[in-house]
C-alpha cells in the first residue's frame, strides 16, 4: 500500500459526494460495493453508460460556451446599434 494513501487510524474516512449519490440511489448496492467489495455484473453496460455520460457533458460544456459566445456577440451589436444612434441622431 502506497504510505501517503495511508490512512491514520484517527483521522475520519473521507465520504465522496460521488457515494453519498451511490447511496441515496440504492443502499444496497453501494454496500455491496463498498463494504463486501462485490463487482457488478454488467460492467460493459456500464462502462457505455460512463461513456455517454461522459459525451453528454462535453455537449453541455460546449452549449455553454456556445450561449456565452451568442450574448458576448448579441452585446457587441447592442453597443454598435448605440453608438450608430448617438453619432446619426
Amino acid at each position: 500500500m502506497n504510505p501517503r494513501k495511508r490512512r491514520k487510524s484517527a483521522d475520519p474516512p473521507v465520504v465522496r459526494a460521488s457515494e453519498i449519490g451511490a447511496y441515496a440511489y440504492c443502499a444496497r448496492a453501494w454496500w455491496l460495493g463498498h463494504v463486501q467489495g462485490v463487482s457488478p455484473s454488467e460492467t460493459a453496460r456500464l462502462e457505455a453508460g460512463t461513456r455517454f455520460h461522459r459525451q453528454h457533458g462535453r455537449g453541455a460544456a460546449q452549449g455553454v460556451w456556445a450561449w456565452r459566445l451568442a450574448l458576448f456577440f448579441f452585446a457587441l451589436a447592442l453597443l454598435a446599434a448605440l453608438l450608430a444612434l448617438l453619432t446619426l441622431g
